[in-house]
Protein backbone atom coordinates (compact mmCIF):
# COMPACT_ATOMS: atom_id res chain seq x y z
CA UNK A 1 0.00 0.00 0.00
CA UNK A 2 1.23 3.93 -0.65
CA UNK A 3 0.84 4.23 2.80
CA UNK A 4 3.36 1.27 4.12
CA UNK A 5 5.94 1.98 0.89
CA UNK A 6 5.90 5.82 2.67
CA UNK A 7 7.13 4.56 5.59
CA UNK A 8 9.03 1.86 4.56
CA UNK A 9 11.09 4.58 2.59
CA UNK A 10 11.39 6.84 5.54
CA UNK A 11 13.24 4.14 7.76
CA UNK A 12 17.05 4.77 7.69
CA UNK A 13 18.97 2.19 6.27
CA UNK A 14 21.99 2.41 8.99
CA UNK A 15 21.63 -0.41 11.47
CA UNK A 16 22.15 1.67 14.61
CA UNK A 17 20.26 4.54 13.73
CA UNK A 18 17.31 1.74 13.01
CA UNK A 19 17.76 0.55 16.96
CA UNK A 20 17.39 3.72 18.09
CA UNK A 21 14.54 4.20 16.09
CA UNK A 22 12.99 1.11 17.61
CA UNK A 23 14.18 2.11 21.18
CA UNK A 24 12.64 5.20 20.96
CA UNK A 25 8.95 3.54 20.53
CA UNK A 26 9.29 0.82 22.58
CA UNK A 27 10.38 3.22 25.13
CA UNK A 28 7.32 6.00 24.19
CA UNK A 29 5.39 2.51 24.08
CA UNK A 30 6.01 1.49 27.55
CA UNK A 31 5.64 4.95 28.90
CA UNK A 32 1.76 4.99 27.19
CA UNK A 33 1.21 1.62 29.08
CA UNK A 34 2.27 2.95 32.02
CA UNK A 35 -0.10 5.89 31.46
CA UNK A 36 -3.06 4.32 31.05
CA UNK A 37 -2.17 1.77 34.11
CA UNK A 38 -1.97 5.01 36.19
CA UNK A 39 -5.17 5.92 34.61
CA UNK A 40 -6.97 2.91 35.39
CA UNK A 41 -5.96 2.11 39.12
CA UNK A 42 -6.71 6.05 39.38
CA UNK A 43 -9.87 5.07 38.34
CA UNK A 44 -10.22 1.59 40.30
CA UNK A 45 -8.88 4.22 43.54
CA UNK A 46 -12.13 6.48 42.43
CA UNK A 47 -14.18 3.85 42.09
CA UNK A 48 -13.17 2.46 45.54
CA UNK A 49 -12.87 6.06 47.08
CA UNK A 50 -17.00 6.26 45.77
CA UNK A 51 -18.29 3.15 47.52
CA UNK A 52 -16.27 4.55 50.12
CA UNK A 53 -17.94 7.61 50.49
CA UNK A 54 -21.54 6.22 49.98
CA UNK A 55 -21.08 3.18 52.57
CA UNK A 56 -20.52 6.02 55.15
CA UNK A 57 -23.12 8.15 54.01
CA UNK A 58 -25.40 5.49 54.63
CA UNK A 59 -24.22 4.27 58.17
CA UNK A 60 -24.60 7.62 58.80
CA UNK A 61 -28.16 8.50 57.76
CA UNK A 62 -29.32 5.27 59.17
CA UNK A 63 -27.62 6.79 62.32
CA UNK A 64 -29.34 9.78 61.86
CA UNK A 65 -32.59 8.72 60.97
CA UNK A 66 -32.96 5.20 59.85
CA UNK A 67 -34.09 2.16 62.44
CA UNK A 68 -30.51 0.77 64.34
CA UNK A 69 -31.55 -2.92 63.70
CA UNK A 70 -28.93 -4.37 61.10
CA UNK A 71 -31.47 -5.06 58.24
CA UNK A 72 -31.04 -4.72 54.20
CA UNK A 73 -32.25 -1.89 52.67
CA UNK A 74 -35.08 -4.99 50.69
CA UNK A 75 -36.58 -5.68 54.19
CA UNK A 76 -36.86 -2.43 55.30
CA UNK A 77 -38.89 -1.54 52.58
CA UNK A 78 -40.93 -4.99 52.82
CA UNK A 79 -41.47 -4.02 56.41
CA UNK A 80 -42.43 -0.37 55.75
CA UNK A 81 -45.33 -1.69 53.30
CA UNK A 82 -46.39 -4.40 55.49
CA UNK A 83 -47.08 -1.46 58.52
CA UNK A 84 -48.44 0.48 55.91
CA UNK A 85 -51.32 -2.61 54.49
CA UNK A 86 -51.70 -3.01 58.34
CA UNK A 87 -52.52 0.37 59.08
CA UNK A 88 -54.82 1.07 55.76
CA UNK A 89 -56.63 -2.34 56.46
CA UNK A 90 -57.52 -0.78 60.15
CA UNK A 91 -58.89 2.30 58.69
CA UNK A 92 -62.84 2.32 57.71
CA UNK A 93 -64.28 3.11 54.65
CA UNK A 94 -65.31 6.74 53.67
CA UNK A 95 -69.15 5.00 52.98
CA UNK A 96 -68.70 3.45 56.33
CA UNK A 97 -67.42 6.81 58.58
CA UNK A 98 -69.81 9.25 57.02
CA UNK A 99 -73.67 8.96 57.50
CA UNK A 100 -75.92 8.96 54.73
CA UNK A 101 -77.25 12.59 53.76
CA UNK A 102 -74.22 13.84 55.54
CA UNK A 103 -71.00 15.13 54.06
CA UNK A 104 -67.62 15.38 55.61
CA UNK A 105 -66.49 18.58 57.20
CA UNK A 106 -63.75 20.09 56.44
CA UNK A 107 -61.70 19.93 59.18
CA UNK A 108 -61.98 16.03 61.31
CA UNK A 109 -61.87 16.36 65.11
CA UNK A 110 -59.93 13.63 66.92
CA UNK A 111 -62.38 11.47 69.04
CA UNK A 112 -61.88 10.22 72.69
CA UNK A 113 -61.92 6.41 72.27
CA UNK A 114 -64.11 4.97 74.51
CA UNK A 115 -63.17 2.77 77.28
CA UNK A 116 -60.92 2.91 80.02
CA UNK A 117 -57.05 2.83 78.74
CA UNK A 118 -54.91 -0.12 79.23
CA UNK A 119 -52.95 0.87 82.74
CA UNK A 120 -50.57 -1.27 84.56
CA UNK A 121 -51.68 -2.93 87.98
CA UNK A 122 -52.36 -0.02 90.50
CA UNK A 123 -54.04 -2.04 93.17
CA UNK A 124 -51.00 -1.64 95.44
CA UNK A 125 -50.69 1.82 95.80
CA UNK A 126 -51.76 3.77 98.50
CA UNK A 127 -55.40 4.78 98.66
CA UNK A 128 -56.95 8.15 99.55
CA UNK A 129 -60.98 8.27 99.96
CA UNK A 130 -62.48 11.38 99.10
CA UNK A 131 -66.74 11.10 100.17
CA UNK A 132 -68.75 13.33 98.86
CA UNK A 133 -72.13 14.35 100.14
CA UNK A 134 -74.92 16.46 99.58
CA UNK A 135 -75.73 19.73 101.83
CA UNK A 136 -78.49 19.42 103.90
CA UNK A 137 -80.63 21.92 101.63
CA UNK A 138 -80.71 20.11 98.94
CA UNK A 139 -81.51 16.89 100.13
CA UNK A 140 -84.95 17.93 100.60
CA UNK A 141 -87.24 16.53 98.07
CA UNK A 142 -88.02 19.14 95.78
CA UNK A 143 -91.65 17.22 95.64
CA UNK A 144 -93.03 16.18 99.29
CA UNK A 145 -90.36 18.44 101.23
CA UNK A 146 -89.16 15.31 103.03
CA UNK A 147 -85.26 14.51 104.02
CA UNK A 148 -83.66 11.70 100.89
CA UNK A 149 -82.19 8.96 102.92
CA UNK A 150 -78.68 7.79 101.77
CA UNK A 151 -79.21 4.69 99.55
CA UNK A 152 -75.80 3.38 98.22
CA UNK A 153 -72.74 5.70 96.49
CA UNK A 154 -71.16 5.80 93.32
CA UNK A 155 -67.69 4.83 92.99
CA UNK A 156 -64.92 6.05 90.95
CA UNK A 157 -60.65 6.01 90.44
CA UNK A 158 -58.00 8.48 89.88
CA UNK A 159 -54.50 8.48 89.86
CA UNK A 160 -52.73 11.51 91.18
CA UNK A 161 -49.22 11.98 91.45
CA UNK A 162 -47.80 14.23 94.27
CA UNK A 163 -43.96 15.38 94.00
CA UNK A 164 -41.51 15.25 96.03
CA UNK A 165 -41.01 17.42 98.85
CA UNK A 166 -37.96 17.95 101.36
CA UNK A 167 -38.21 17.27 105.29
CA UNK A 168 -36.03 17.78 108.24
CA UNK A 169 -34.65 15.05 110.61
CA UNK A 170 -33.80 16.37 114.02
CA UNK A 171 -32.06 13.82 115.69
CA UNK A 172 -32.28 14.55 119.83
CA UNK A 173 -29.92 11.79 121.55
CA UNK A 174 -30.48 11.88 125.04
CA UNK A 175 -27.58 12.03 128.06
CA UNK A 176 -27.99 10.20 130.74
CA UNK A 177 -25.55 10.64 134.43
CA UNK A 178 -25.31 9.37 137.31
CA UNK A 179 -26.23 11.12 140.33
CA UNK A 180 -24.66 9.86 143.13
CA UNK A 181 -21.20 9.33 141.47
CA UNK A 182 -21.50 12.88 140.80
CA UNK A 183 -22.40 13.60 144.52
CA UNK A 184 -19.61 11.90 145.53
CA UNK A 185 -17.25 13.79 143.39
CA UNK A 186 -16.35 10.96 140.73
CA UNK A 187 -17.06 10.40 136.91
CA UNK A 188 -20.76 11.00 136.68
CA UNK A 189 -20.69 8.18 134.06
CA UNK A 190 -22.44 10.45 131.32
CA UNK A 191 -23.95 7.66 128.40
CA UNK A 192 -25.30 9.52 125.20
CA UNK A 193 -27.90 7.52 123.26
CA UNK A 194 -26.50 5.63 120.00
CA UNK A 195 -28.19 7.13 117.01
CA UNK A 196 -28.03 5.23 113.61
CA UNK A 197 -24.62 5.63 111.89
CA UNK A 198 -24.81 7.57 108.39
CA UNK A 199 -23.62 6.69 104.84
CA UNK A 200 -21.72 10.10 105.45
CA UNK A 201 -19.74 11.27 108.06
CA UNK A 202 -21.28 14.19 109.82
CA UNK A 203 -23.25 14.77 106.62
CA UNK A 204 -26.76 16.06 105.98
CA UNK A 205 -28.03 14.05 103.22
CA UNK A 206 -29.98 11.19 104.17
CA UNK A 207 -30.10 8.18 102.78
CA UNK A 208 -33.54 8.24 100.90
CA UNK A 209 -31.94 12.10 99.19
CA UNK A 210 -28.32 10.23 98.63
CA UNK A 211 -30.87 7.21 96.88
CA UNK A 212 -32.56 9.69 94.78
CA UNK A 213 -29.58 11.88 93.56
CA UNK A 214 -27.48 8.34 92.69
CA UNK A 215 -30.89 6.44 91.20
CA UNK A 216 -31.14 10.13 88.78
CA UNK A 217 -27.86 10.02 88.08
CA UNK A 218 -26.79 6.74 87.11
CA UNK A 219 -29.74 4.72 86.33
CA UNK A 220 -32.20 7.54 84.69
CA UNK A 221 -28.88 9.36 82.66
CA UNK A 222 -30.47 13.25 84.82
CA UNK A 223 -27.20 15.30 84.77
CA UNK A 224 -26.40 16.64 88.05
CA UNK A 225 -27.18 20.60 87.06
CA UNK A 226 -30.75 19.27 85.94
CA UNK A 227 -31.83 17.75 89.59
CA UNK A 228 -30.34 20.91 90.77
CA UNK A 229 -32.99 22.49 89.46
CA UNK A 230 -35.58 19.80 90.60
CA UNK A 231 -34.49 20.58 94.07
CA UNK A 232 -35.17 24.18 93.83
CA UNK A 233 -38.91 24.11 92.39
CA UNK A 234 -39.35 21.90 95.41
CA UNK A 235 -38.14 24.48 97.88
CA UNK A 236 -34.42 23.54 99.13
CA UNK A 237 -31.47 24.33 96.35
CA UNK A 238 -28.54 21.23 96.18
CA UNK A 239 -25.76 22.68 94.27
CA UNK A 240 -24.46 20.30 91.49
CA UNK A 241 -21.06 20.21 93.34
CA UNK A 242 -22.31 19.06 96.59
CA UNK A 243 -24.25 16.36 94.97
CA UNK A 244 -21.41 14.95 92.99
CA UNK A 245 -19.22 15.78 96.43
CA UNK A 246 -21.86 13.04 98.05
CA UNK A 247 -21.96 10.61 94.82
CA UNK A 248 -18.09 10.47 95.19
CA UNK A 249 -18.58 9.72 99.31
CA UNK A 250 -21.45 6.79 98.26
CA UNK A 251 -18.86 5.32 95.92
CA UNK A 252 -16.37 5.18 98.64
CA UNK A 253 -18.69 3.55 100.63
CA UNK A 254 -19.92 0.84 98.70
CA UNK A 255 -16.86 0.36 96.81
CA UNK A 256 -16.44 -3.00 98.76
CA UNK A 257 -19.46 -4.01 97.43
CA UNK A 258 -18.43 -3.15 93.93
CA UNK A 259 -14.78 -4.95 94.02
CA UNK A 260 -16.90 -8.23 95.64
CA UNK A 261 -19.29 -7.78 92.23
CA UNK A 262 -16.13 -8.26 90.56
CA UNK A 263 -14.95 -10.82 91.74
CA UNK A 264 -17.71 -12.59 91.22
CA UNK A 265 -17.75 -11.57 87.44
CA UNK A 266 -14.44 -13.09 87.46
CA UNK A 267 -15.56 -16.42 88.26
CA UNK A 268 -17.94 -16.38 85.65
CA UNK A 269 -17.76 -19.00 82.88
CA UNK A 270 -18.36 -16.12 79.87
CA UNK A 271 -17.38 -12.53 80.50
CA UNK A 272 -18.95 -10.48 77.78
CA UNK A 273 -17.09 -6.67 77.21
CA UNK A 274 -17.13 -3.65 75.57
CA UNK A 275 -16.13 -0.39 75.85
CA UNK A 276 -16.76 3.43 74.56
CA UNK A 277 -15.54 6.55 74.51
CA UNK A 278 -15.92 8.71 78.50
CA UNK A 279 -14.71 12.03 77.90
CA UNK A 280 -12.70 13.29 80.71
CA UNK A 281 -11.83 17.36 81.52
CA UNK A 282 -8.53 18.03 80.94
CA UNK A 283 -6.04 21.07 80.21
CA UNK A 284 -7.58 22.56 76.37
CA UNK A 285 -9.81 19.74 75.70
CA UNK A 286 -11.15 16.71 77.32
CA UNK A 287 -9.46 13.70 77.10
CA UNK A 288 -10.89 10.47 75.94
CA UNK A 289 -10.99 8.42 78.43
CA UNK A 290 -12.94 4.63 78.23
CA UNK A 291 -15.45 3.18 80.05
CA UNK A 292 -15.66 -0.88 80.32
CA UNK A 293 -18.29 -3.45 81.25
CA UNK A 294 -17.67 -7.06 82.40
CA UNK A 295 -21.06 -8.74 82.00
CA UNK A 296 -21.02 -12.33 83.95
CA UNK A 297 -22.79 -15.11 83.17
CA UNK A 298 -26.42 -16.26 84.80
CA UNK A 299 -24.27 -17.90 87.72
CA UNK A 300 -22.29 -14.72 88.87
CA UNK A 301 -25.12 -12.28 87.28
CA UNK A 302 -23.75 -8.93 87.24
CA UNK A 303 -22.58 -5.81 85.20
CA UNK A 304 -19.01 -4.06 86.30
CA UNK A 305 -18.07 -1.26 84.84
CA UNK A 306 -14.24 -0.19 85.00
CA UNK A 307 -12.88 3.45 84.35
CA UNK A 308 -9.55 3.69 82.12
CA UNK A 309 -7.49 7.07 81.20
CA UNK A 310 -7.05 5.79 77.37
CA UNK A 311 -7.99 2.47 75.02
CA UNK A 312 -4.51 0.66 75.90
CA UNK A 313 -4.82 -2.96 76.60
CA UNK A 314 -3.23 -2.59 80.20
CA UNK A 315 -7.12 -1.73 81.49
CA UNK A 316 -9.12 -5.17 80.72
CA UNK A 317 -5.56 -7.05 80.96
CA UNK A 318 -5.59 -5.93 84.45
CA UNK A 319 -9.06 -6.35 85.43
CA UNK A 320 -9.01 -9.69 83.97
CA UNK A 321 -5.71 -10.79 85.45
CA UNK A 322 -7.03 -13.80 87.01
CA UNK A 323 -9.48 -14.75 84.32
CA UNK A 324 -8.99 -18.37 82.86
CA UNK A 325 -12.71 -18.85 80.74
CA UNK A 326 -13.67 -17.65 77.86
CA UNK A 327 -13.84 -13.79 76.69
CA UNK A 328 -16.58 -12.40 74.40
CA UNK A 329 -15.62 -9.32 72.12
CA UNK A 330 -15.64 -7.69 69.04
CA UNK A 331 -12.69 -7.43 67.01
CA UNK A 332 -10.37 -5.11 69.14
CA UNK A 333 -6.67 -5.64 68.57
CA UNK A 334 -6.40 -4.94 72.02
CA UNK A 335 -8.00 -8.03 73.12
CA UNK A 336 -5.31 -9.73 71.29
CA UNK A 337 -2.62 -8.98 74.16
CA UNK A 338 -4.95 -9.32 76.90
CA UNK A 339 -5.68 -12.95 76.01
CA UNK A 340 -2.23 -13.90 74.55
CA UNK A 341 0.32 -16.15 76.74
CA UNK A 342 -2.78 -17.27 79.78
CA UNK A 343 -5.69 -19.69 78.99
CA UNK A 344 -8.31 -17.17 77.99
CA UNK A 345 -10.84 -18.32 74.91
CA UNK A 346 -11.80 -15.30 73.17
CA UNK A 347 -14.93 -15.61 71.83
CA UNK A 348 -15.84 -13.49 68.36
CA UNK A 349 -19.81 -11.44 67.62
CA UNK A 350 -21.37 -12.25 64.71
CA UNK A 351 -23.67 -9.49 65.55
CA UNK A 352 -21.01 -7.18 64.46
CA UNK A 353 -19.77 -9.25 61.61
CA UNK A 354 -23.40 -9.13 60.14
CA UNK A 355 -23.05 -5.32 60.27
CA UNK A 356 -20.60 -5.07 58.09
CA UNK A 357 -22.07 -6.83 55.29
CA UNK A 358 -25.36 -4.74 56.07
CA UNK A 359 -23.19 -0.96 55.84
CA UNK A 360 -21.54 -2.39 52.45
CA UNK A 361 -25.16 -3.50 50.75
CA UNK A 362 -24.81 -0.86 48.59
CA UNK A 363 -21.62 -1.65 47.10
CA UNK A 364 -22.17 -5.37 46.36
CA UNK A 365 -25.69 -5.88 46.78
CA UNK A 366 -26.04 -9.57 45.60
CA UNK A 367 -23.11 -10.59 47.94
CA UNK A 368 -24.87 -8.94 51.23
CA UNK A 369 -28.23 -10.45 50.63
CA UNK A 370 -27.02 -13.98 50.74
CA UNK A 371 -24.27 -13.37 53.19
CA UNK A 372 -27.15 -12.06 55.21
CA UNK A 373 -29.45 -14.94 54.59
CA UNK A 374 -27.08 -17.36 55.32
CA UNK A 375 -26.16 -14.93 59.25
CA UNK A 376 -29.90 -15.33 59.18
CA UNK A 377 -30.67 -19.20 59.24
CA UNK A 378 -27.76 -19.48 61.98
CA UNK A 379 -29.41 -16.46 64.31
CA UNK A 380 -33.01 -19.00 63.71
CA UNK A 381 -31.64 -21.54 64.97
CA UNK A 382 -30.08 -19.47 68.33
CA UNK A 383 -34.09 -18.67 68.85
CA UNK A 384 -34.71 -22.13 68.46
CA UNK A 385 -32.62 -22.90 71.32
CA UNK A 386 -32.48 -20.50 73.42
CA UNK A 387 -35.28 -22.03 76.20
CA UNK A 388 -32.61 -25.20 76.09
CA UNK A 389 -30.27 -26.15 78.26
CA UNK A 390 -26.18 -25.89 77.06
CA UNK A 391 -25.91 -29.54 76.26
CA UNK A 392 -29.05 -29.10 73.79
CA UNK A 393 -28.10 -25.92 72.73
CA UNK A 394 -24.58 -27.39 71.62
CA UNK A 395 -26.36 -30.43 69.76
CA UNK A 396 -28.45 -28.26 68.01
CA UNK A 397 -25.59 -25.89 66.87
CA UNK A 398 -23.28 -28.77 65.49
CA UNK A 399 -26.06 -30.46 63.43
CA UNK A 400 -27.80 -26.94 62.13
CA UNK A 401 -25.64 -24.43 62.35
CA UNK A 402 -21.92 -25.61 61.36
CA UNK A 403 -22.87 -26.58 58.09
CA UNK A 404 -24.44 -23.39 57.64
CA UNK A 405 -21.04 -21.93 58.29
CA UNK A 406 -19.09 -24.04 56.16
CA UNK A 407 -20.93 -22.73 53.20
CA UNK A 408 -20.82 -19.15 54.68
CA UNK A 409 -16.80 -19.68 54.59
CA UNK A 410 -16.77 -21.48 50.85
CA UNK A 411 -18.33 -18.49 49.91
CA UNK A 412 -16.52 -15.98 51.55
CA UNK A 413 -12.82 -17.40 49.83
CA UNK A 414 -14.42 -17.21 46.55
CA UNK A 415 -15.67 -13.25 47.05
CA UNK A 416 -12.47 -12.48 48.52
CA UNK A 417 -10.50 -13.45 45.11
CA UNK A 418 -13.54 -11.66 43.03
CA UNK A 419 -13.35 -8.04 45.33
CA UNK A 420 -10.44 -5.54 44.86
CA UNK A 421 -8.83 -5.22 48.40
CA UNK A 422 -10.04 -2.24 49.32
CA UNK A 423 -13.53 -2.87 48.42
CA UNK A 424 -16.17 -1.96 51.35
CA UNK A 425 -17.50 -5.22 50.51
CA UNK A 426 -13.68 -6.70 50.73
CA UNK A 427 -13.83 -5.46 54.50
CA UNK A 428 -16.63 -7.23 55.85
CA UNK A 429 -15.37 -10.52 53.74
CA UNK A 430 -11.74 -10.02 55.29
CA UNK A 431 -13.25 -9.08 59.07
CA UNK A 432 -15.06 -12.21 58.93
CA UNK A 433 -12.57 -14.62 57.27
CA UNK A 434 -9.74 -12.95 59.98
CA UNK A 435 -12.15 -13.60 63.41
CA UNK A 436 -13.21 -16.80 62.06
CA UNK A 437 -11.77 -18.86 64.88
CA UNK A 438 -13.03 -16.62 67.77
CA UNK A 439 -16.27 -15.99 65.84
CA UNK A 440 -16.74 -20.18 65.46
CA UNK A 441 -16.50 -20.81 69.44
CA UNK A 442 -20.26 -20.97 69.86
CA UNK A 443 -20.44 -24.17 68.10
CA UNK A 444 -18.07 -25.65 70.30
CA UNK A 445 -19.26 -24.36 73.86
CA UNK A 446 -22.87 -24.07 74.21
CA UNK A 447 -22.45 -22.03 76.79
CA UNK A 448 -20.94 -18.88 74.84
CA UNK A 449 -24.19 -16.54 73.30
CA UNK A 450 -23.40 -16.15 69.47
CA UNK A 451 -23.21 -12.09 69.45
CA UNK A 452 -22.18 -10.12 72.27
CA UNK A 453 -25.27 -7.76 72.34
CA UNK A 454 -25.95 -7.82 75.83
CA UNK A 455 -22.71 -6.02 76.75
CA UNK A 456 -23.80 -3.12 74.13
CA UNK A 457 -26.82 -2.92 75.31
CA UNK A 458 -25.09 -2.02 78.44
CA UNK A 459 -22.67 0.78 76.69
CA UNK A 460 -25.67 2.45 74.96
CA UNK A 461 -26.73 3.11 78.51
CA UNK A 462 -23.06 4.68 79.35
CA UNK A 463 -23.49 6.71 75.80
CA UNK A 464 -27.23 8.05 76.99
CA UNK A 465 -25.28 9.08 80.09
CA UNK A 466 -22.47 10.55 78.15
CA UNK A 467 -24.55 12.47 75.90
CA UNK A 468 -26.65 14.31 78.60
CA UNK A 469 -23.66 15.02 81.29
CA UNK A 470 -21.35 15.49 78.54
CA UNK A 471 -17.37 14.54 80.58
CA UNK A 472 -16.41 13.35 84.30
CA UNK A 473 -14.07 16.15 85.59
CA UNK A 474 -11.47 14.24 86.78
CA UNK A 475 -9.92 10.15 87.19
CA UNK A 476 -11.84 10.21 90.85
CA UNK A 477 -15.21 11.08 89.03
CA UNK A 478 -14.60 8.36 86.16
CA UNK A 479 -14.22 5.95 89.00
CA UNK A 480 -17.72 6.86 91.16
CA UNK A 481 -19.31 6.51 87.60
CA UNK A 482 -17.82 3.32 86.77
CA UNK A 483 -18.95 1.92 90.89
CA UNK A 484 -22.20 3.63 90.82
CA UNK A 485 -23.18 2.37 87.02
CA UNK A 486 -22.28 -1.08 88.17
CA UNK A 487 -25.24 -1.30 91.07
CA UNK A 488 -27.55 0.47 89.04
CA UNK A 489 -27.08 -1.91 86.17
CA UNK A 490 -27.08 -4.70 88.10
CA UNK A 491 -30.18 -3.57 89.34
CA UNK A 492 -32.11 -3.36 86.27
CA UNK A 493 -30.73 -6.57 85.43
CA UNK A 494 -32.59 -8.44 88.29
CA UNK A 495 -35.78 -5.65 88.00
CA UNK A 496 -35.16 -4.13 91.28
CA UNK A 497 -36.06 -0.57 91.66
CA UNK A 498 -32.53 0.96 92.20
CA UNK A 499 -33.96 4.12 94.67
CA UNK A 500 -35.13 1.30 97.24
CA UNK A 501 -32.02 -0.45 96.90
CA UNK A 502 -30.01 2.01 97.51
CA UNK A 503 -31.72 3.22 100.20
CA UNK A 504 -31.46 -0.34 102.31
CA UNK A 505 -27.53 -0.31 101.38
CA UNK A 506 -27.16 3.31 102.52
CA UNK A 507 -28.69 2.52 105.97
CA UNK A 508 -27.41 -0.48 106.49
CA UNK A 509 -24.03 -1.00 104.94
CA UNK A 510 -22.33 1.53 107.31
CA UNK A 511 -22.44 -1.16 110.20
CA UNK A 512 -22.82 -4.36 108.11
CA UNK A 513 -20.16 -6.35 108.91
CA UNK A 514 -17.43 -6.55 106.04
CA UNK A 515 -17.51 -10.14 105.93
CA UNK A 516 -20.89 -10.57 105.07
CA UNK A 517 -21.22 -8.31 101.90
CA UNK A 518 -22.70 -11.13 100.11
CA UNK A 519 -26.08 -10.23 101.55
CA UNK A 520 -26.02 -7.05 99.62
CA UNK A 521 -25.26 -8.24 96.15
CA UNK A 522 -28.39 -7.45 94.03
CA UNK A 523 -29.61 -10.53 93.60
CA UNK A 524 -28.97 -11.94 97.16
CA UNK A 525 -30.89 -8.29 98.32
CA UNK A 526 -33.63 -9.25 96.03
CA UNK A 527 -34.78 -12.40 97.32
CA UNK A 528 -34.15 -11.74 100.81
CA UNK A 529 -36.53 -8.59 100.20
CA UNK A 530 -39.32 -10.87 98.51
CA UNK A 531 -39.17 -13.23 101.24
CA UNK A 532 -39.57 -10.55 103.53
CA UNK A 533 -42.55 -8.84 101.99
CA UNK A 534 -44.11 -12.62 101.54
CA UNK A 535 -43.84 -13.24 105.68
CA UNK A 536 -45.83 -9.70 106.16
CA UNK A 537 -47.94 -10.47 103.21
CA UNK A 538 -47.44 -8.10 101.16
CA UNK A 539 -46.38 -7.38 97.58
CA UNK A 540 -42.59 -5.93 97.43
CA UNK A 541 -42.06 -2.50 96.30
CA UNK A 542 -40.04 -3.15 93.10
CA UNK A 543 -42.81 -5.56 91.52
Amino acid sequence: MPTNETSLSDLPEDKQALQAMLRALRHEREQQKQRIEELCKRSDDLYLENLQLQKELLRYKKATYGPRADRLSENELAQALLEFAEELEQKRLPAESIPQGETEPEVRRVQRRKGRRALANFEHLPVSTHVYELPAEQRRCSCCGQQRKEIGSEESWQIEYLPGHFERLRHVRKKYACASCEGMGENPQIEVAAKPETAIEKGFAGPGLLAYIVTSKFADYLPLYRLEDIFERQGFAISRATQSVWCGDVADLVEPLYRRMAERVRQSHVVATDDTVFPMLGPGQTQSARMWVYVGDEANPYNVFDFTLNRGREGPKEFLKDYTEVLLADAYGGYNGVVAGNAITRAGCWSHARRKFVEAEKTAPEIAREAVALLGRVFVVEKQAKDGSVAERLALRQTQSVPVLAELRQKLLVWKEQLLPKHPMAEAVNYTLGQWEELTVFTRDGAVPIDNNVSEREMKRVVLNRKNSLFVGNPRGGRTAAILASLTSSCRRHEMDPQLYFMQLLMNLPSWPVNDLDAWLPDRWKQAHANRCAALEIPPLDS
